[in-house]
């Protein structure tokens, strides 16, 4: 006997058969968009909305039964095809959702089989190859295998095929040189992790997932049928309802309100319609331009704001969330939910996330006056750096991150750089006196000169506009463009009078959950400090683009009530010269660092310690160990420093990861 039940909210079919088991070459969940058209979607000659076709392969009675050859006729109404979007963005085309699980499983499909699926999956959208023999990938094995039309991730794990996109949706990082672990893939290059089942992206840097391909075996074969733009996109978004309030714009009030337009602001918003939040979404920022990757800034100064955008004005309004630009917040009263804006204009919130991100720390010093001198912040301020520095002189103010990429990306550009530092070794703080002498001969060797243990006395002009800089040792350098990079604070000030309690810097303290002292009001990103679980819940700031991004998805979840632990492992990255440096763990306060590797060669492995714990991680031209590390602090394991000490990395290697 034959029972039938068809979900047309998911379009799932379930058969079932009463008194024989079977055998199934799809794994159990929803189908998926980039599944092709098979039996249960269409059917070749008979409208869209409706499909009948025969199966006549054998169903098992059990070990021992032969099979018995069945026909069973279904027939169904479908939905009509959804839409897709086409949503231009650096970070590609929004793919359709899907949220299955591919076929992994090790059954066999018999001649009659494939000949009933195989003339379905020829469809013009989809591709099907044989891309290897079951015994050539062992368990927590990865491969990039080839389908013609593209390439994919084929993964095995527990006895199970997984297939998905092959590149990270970030930056296009090769995920099959990643690190498998517990059914996702972490990206080798800034720790991004994806769900191998159903592509979704679990852990940050990065806004889209990975489309997924289903898998079947048959006779002894590897069978991938993939969807060719999903093979050539690389990348999905995941599903977002609708704004259902009928609402002007004009209207002064949201029921979310977003202060920042920044990784937290956009995840934020981005989460809260993926998890089916149909109310108005109102983000508001002072910058003039749409959320850009502002970590590109520094290496890349000639980008436009065009190029680095996240999302389209399009993907925007497709998703109903609205954004106010050039808008800036003078004062948020808490007791009426009122939000007031320099422009005089109010909007009032059920909920208020604050995610503003840093203000660069300003500098002391005489000639305030003087033009061509610059914080780093927007794309408009990288692209009159790299104008006024062509073939001219360029001089940096201070060696933090964003100082020294800068540095390196005008080095190709500019006649001369100079870096003035007010410490001895520039990254000594972050990574370490004998990493920072490594990097610091890596400027050396590309003529950038460091005026170390000095600061800035004078900017002295010439028709106001910037000719020499002034050490307070008396030291003068030419100049004819000068950036600031000693720090920053957070952008914190508009919130002194609202109730919201700041510490003594400004930082606004969370809990786990992200909300502030004030029911219904939550912050994240640069402006927090929030209890971090690698560190047993010690309050901490971390302003990495990362690690907003979690804030944003734990905000939107509690404001949901879905309230979701912060359980991601800090990471970020830089580059200089064509080389990155990984780093993972939070390593404030190390008091040793081993060092595994060449550093005159820049090919190295920085543990850095405390007490005998390693708490953190940094590696050159050695990946994916920093990922593999990343997901060791993940697992809650302690790593001691005697394990690191020996140069043995053999207990981080999981067998054919790579």
């Amino acid at each position: 006997m034959v029972s039938l039940n068809v979900d047309p909210g998911w379009r799932q079919v379930n058969v079932a058969l009463v008194g024989a088991a079977t055998t199934s070459s799809r794994a159990s969940g929803p189908p998926c968009a980039s599944d092709p058209p098979s039996p249960a979607n269409t059917h070749p000659g008979l409208p869209s909305h409706r499909a009948t076709w025969l199966y006549s392969g054998p169903i098992m009675g059990g070990c021992l039964s032969k099979p018995k050859p069945v026909e069973v006729k279904v027939e169904l109404n479908l939905l009509d095809k959804e839409k897709e979007v086409d949503l231009m963005s650096p970070n590609g085309k929004a793919s359709p959702f899907s949220e299955c699980r591919p076929n992994g499983s090790l059954g066999h499909c018999s001649d009659e089989d494939s000949m009933t699926m195989r003339p379905q999956r020829k469809h013009r959208d989809f591709i099907e190859a044989s891309v290897c023999h079951v015994k050539d990938l062992e368990n927590g094995q990865m491969r990039e295998v080839d389908l013609g039309a593209g390439r994919a991730l084929l993964i095995k794990e527990h006895g199970e095929f997984f297939a998905m996109g092959h590149k990270c949706p970030h930056y296009g990082a090769p995920l099959v040189k990643g690190v498998l672990s517990k059914g996702h893939v972490r990206c080798p290059w800034h720790g991004a992790c994806f769900n191998i089942a159903t592509g979704d992206i679990e852990d940050f840097p990065g806004l889209d997932s990975l489309p997924t391909f289903q898998v079947r075996v048959e006779k002894e074969k590897v069978i991938i049928i993939a969807n060719k733009q999903a093979l050539q996109t690389q990348r999905r978004s995941k599903a977002m309802s609708k704004c259902s309030a009928v609402i002007n714009s004009s209207t002064g009030f949201s029921h979310v309100l977003i202060i920042g337009s920044g990784p937290a602001a956009l995840v934020c918003a981005e989460t809260l319609r993926q998890e089916g939040f149909t109310d108005r979404i109102v983000m508001c920022t002072m910058d003039k331009h749409l959320p850009y990757d502002r970590p590109k800034l520094s290496k890349s100064l000639e980008s436009t704001a065009e190029h680095l955008q996240l999302r389209s004005s399009e993907f925007f309004q497709v998703h109903d969330i609205e954004i106010l630009l050039e808008k800036e917040v003078v004062s948020v009263d808490v007791k009426t939910r009122t939000v007031i804006f320099r422009d005089s204009f109010k909007m009032e919130y059920r909920k208020l996330f604050i995610a503003t991100g840093s203000r660069p720390k300003p500098l002391s010093y005489k000639g305030k006056d003087v033009g061509n001198v610059f914080h780093l912040r927007t794309p408009d301020d990288a692209n009159g750096i790299a104008t006024l520095a062509s073939s001219k002189n360029a001089v940096i103010v201070g060696t933090s991150f964003i100082g020294m990429e800068v540095a390196a990306a005008l080095t190709d550009k500019a006649h001369s750089v100079s870096v003035i530092g007010i410490e001895a070794v520039p990254f000594r703080k972050a990574l370490g006196e004998k990493v920072g002498k490594a990097l610091m001969k890596l400027f050396e060797l590309n003529r950038v000169k460091f005026y170390m243990l000095n600061e800035v006395w004078e900017m002295r002009g010439h028709n106001g506009q910037l000719k020499e800089v002034v050490l307070k040792s008396g030291k003068v350098l030419r100049a004819d463009v000068c950036v600031i990079g000693i720090g920053s604070g957070p952008a914190t000030a508009f919130l002194k009078q609202s109730g919201v309690h700041m510490d003594s810097k400004g930082f606004i303290p969370v809990n786990k959950t992200m909300q502030t002292n004030i029911d219904g009001v939550f912050a994240g990103g640069d402006v927090v400090t929030f209890p971090l679980a690698l560190r047993s819940n010690k309050k901490v700031n971390i302003p990495h683009w990362q690690m907003a991004h979690v804030h944003g998805r734990v905000a939107a979840l509690s404001m949901m009530g879905k309230a979701s632990d912060i359980k991601t492992v800090p990471y970020f990255w830089t580059a200089m010269f064509g080389k990155s440096i990984r780093y993972a763990g939070y390593g404030e306060g190390f008091d040793d660092v081993v060092i595994q590797g060449d550093l005159d060669e820049l090919k190295f492995v920085a543990f850095y310690t405390k007490s005998e714990e390693v708490v953190a991680v940094a590696s050159m031209n050695y990946d994916p160990i920093v990922s593999r590390v990343a997901e060791v602090f993940r697992s809650g394991k302690t790593i001691r420093k005697r394990d690191v000490e020996t140069g043995d990395m053999s207990w981080l290697i999981d067998k054919g990861s790579q």
